[in-house]
């Protein structure tokens, strides 16, 4: 892998993630490093970034804004106490109220997050999906709370050719609906007209590397042109074969841990703790694709002449 910069990658996992050494992700960073790190990103997906302290908000912001465009503002749950954090850009993953108090056990926004115990993919609900999410570790319960990657190349590449053949050009559509929905959450009026279903396509192709992928995630709840019942049989088979432990990194965060993902080749879910009793702050900047992932699609290529 091209790195003129001195960075290192050593390997978590036998087919994803890789601790990042050598850059000091506070600071700026060159072009040059930026690309060294989508080419980590490309070769693992997941990327590591010791730092031993947090991040603040505006070192956290400079660093994702140097590898590309941060998403854009989209509507959120309809919150009871309000923001906690200075900025929208950066999502807040806690069980804080505004106050930095615990949330109450009723509280909306601790009832929508527990979703986040599902697989998923950041903003596939989303017409222009999640490229990159950041993720930085301020403040960790004393057990639980770890985050798990899946492989979503790795998945593809084992599924044997009939369900490549079955799978390749369907388009699921994805919505936080389908998603919260199966945890019993309750949306507003307004909260079911802005979050309509998106169509995004259930086999993607990576346009640095070409590596096929599959696209899945809890917020995908239905397959275009498919009943519902072989749609959600369809959708829970894939997810089982993709979440086996072969595909899965566990991540134990410390205090400052900086860990990155590409949206568009893993799906991750955080692990439970005691949310009622341990504070867990994480703060997350995210990155847009920049296109819709239908356009990542036609180059999937006829099984007959993949080899």
């Amino acid at each position: 892998m091209r790195n003129p910069v001195g960075l290192k990658f050593s390997p978590l996992h036998p087919v994803l993630a890789a601790e990042c050494k050598g850059v000091d992700i506070s600071a700026p960073i060159s072009p040059e490093v930026a690309d060294a790190i989508h080419d980590g990103m490309d070769q693992y997906g997941v990327l590591v970034f010791r730092q031993g302290k947090a991040l603040t908000t505006e070192q956290q912001l400079r660093f994702t804004r140097s590898l590309g465009e941060l998403e854009g503002l989209y509507t959120k749950i309809e919150a009871e106490a309000g923001a906690r954090l200075e900025t929208p850009l950066l999502s807040d993953i806690s069980n804080l109220t505004p106050g930095n108090e615990l949330l109450p056990a009723e509280d909306r926004k601790r009832q929508f997050q527990m979703g986040n115990r599902l697989w998923h993919s950041d903003s596939s609900y989303k017409k222009i999906p999640a490229k990159y999410s950041a993720l930085c570790a301020h403040v960790i319960p004393p057990s639980g709370g770890e985050t798990e990657f899946a492989d979503m190349r790795a998945a593809w590449d084992m599924l044997d050719d009939v369900m490549k053949e079955k799978v390749k050009g369907l388009t699921a559509e994805h919505s936080r609906i389908f998603s919260k929905g199966t945890l019993g959450f309750q949306f507003t009026e307004k909260e079911l007209h802005d979050f309509v279903p998106m169509p995004q396509p259930l086999v993607r192709t990576h346009p640095r590397t070409g590596r096929h992928s599959l696209y899945l995630s809890s917020h995908a709840g239905r397959i275009v042109g498919w009943p519902l019942p072989e749609a959600l049989m369809l959708l829970r088979e894939l997810t089982e074969h993709a979440t086996q432990r072969e595909f899965v990194y566990r991540h134990v965060w410390r205090v400052g841990d900086v860990v990155m993902w590409d949206n568009r080749v893993t799906m991750h879910r955080a692990q439970p703790y005691d949310d009622l009793k341990y504070p867990r702050d994480m703060r997350r900047s995210t990155l847009t694709s920049g296109a819709p992932a239908l356009a990542y699609t036609e180059t999937v290529p006829d099984l007959a002449t993949a080899a």
